[in-house]
């Protein structure tokens, strides 16, 4: 598995990271998949506070054990819940970062979180309230690295030339190529993106035929557009799930895909598609068959 540098951090991570949120709150099962995915060479592992209010950390950090310094975990804070209340609300400012941060550290077993990631945000946030925030924690050693999870252009260009931060999560694909005009000033401003949505909800995988019938649509495609882009891609690339990967490994800007897996089935699938991911390298039909689009709110 190969290692990409996050930013200009000292933090290497593999191409092919785990996502938390698909992981079972079942303990042995979630074990299973974990320890699959560091035996493969994943050393990233990625979660929120608010997957399943606090369960996912917790099992993660329980999985992980005396194995916790081989991997670089990445939490994320700011949408806040109470217990016994339905819902959760935004809630970004420094007060409840510094609170949430020590109780995503009791939860994942750990003294320090190598990636702590604000989850969302908006323009009218105190960005300089944040980023004193997660300044003073890396300064305090309970963070190692900061960063975003944000698809809001308005929100990256106010903070990440703020900020050190080394880390922009979001969603991209052969499928939703928004983030394409913004690789390079995220590049510039030393940070590296980290994919989310990196499949598709499954449709570029070689399950896709199967996966068409619960969608109507993905995106601005249409259920006919999505069903001819996707039998087009099939035909020139053979193996989606393949091309899927490397559709956003070949970005400079991309340190990571994160893919998430409910079974180790599903991890083997990831697996066995990243191993063919260097043999694709011709992405000018992906190009004229997929929509080059870009973000049309909050600019």
């Amino acid at each position: 598995m190969k290692k990409r540098q996050l930013g200009s951090s000292n933090l290497y991570i593999s191409e092919i990271s785990l996502g938390g949120m698909s992981l079972s709150t079942n303990k042995q099962k979630a074990a299973a998949i974990v320890d699959m995915a560091l035996d493969a060479g994943i050393n990233y592992i990625d979660t929120a506070d608010l997957y399943d209010f606090g369960a996912n950390e917790q099992i993660i950090g329980s999985i992980l054990g005396k194995r916790r310094q081989d991997v670089i975990v990445a939490t994320k804070v700011g949408n806040r819940w109470t217990e016994g209340v339905e819902g959760w609300h935004w809630d970004a400012s420094p007060a409840y970062i510094q609170e949430a941060v020590y109780k995503s550290l009791k939860r994942l077993g750990t003294d320090y979180i190598d990636v702590y990631q604000l989850h969302g945000g908006t323009i009218e946030d105190d960005w300089d309230g944040i980023i004193d925030t997660f300044e003073n924690l890396k300064k305090e050693g309970v963070i190692r690295e900061y960063g975003i999870s944000s698809i809001r252009p308005n929100v990256l260009k106010r903070f990440l030339p703020a900020s050190s931060a080394k880390s922009v999560m979001m969603q991209y694909s052969a499928l939703d190529r928004r983030p394409e005009e913004w690789l390079d000033f995220i590049a510039g401003e030393g940070a590296s993106v980290v994919t989310r949505g990196t499949v598709a909800k499954g449709l570029l995988t070689n399950t896709w035929k199967e996966r068409l019938q619960g969608v109507d649509g993905y995106q601005t495609y249409t259920a006919d557009e999505l069903t001819a882009t996707l039998t087009d891609l099939a035909n020139h690339y053979e193996d989606l799930h393949a091309f899927g990967l490397a559709f956003n490994l070949k970005e400079p800007t991309i340190a990571s895909t994160v893919i998430g897996a409910s079974s180790q089935e599903q991890l083997a699938q990831t697996l066995t598609a990243y191993e063919k991911v260097n043999a694709i390298t011709n992405f000018e039909v992906a190009n004229t068959l997929t929509k080059a689009e870009q973000y049309a709110d909050y600019r």
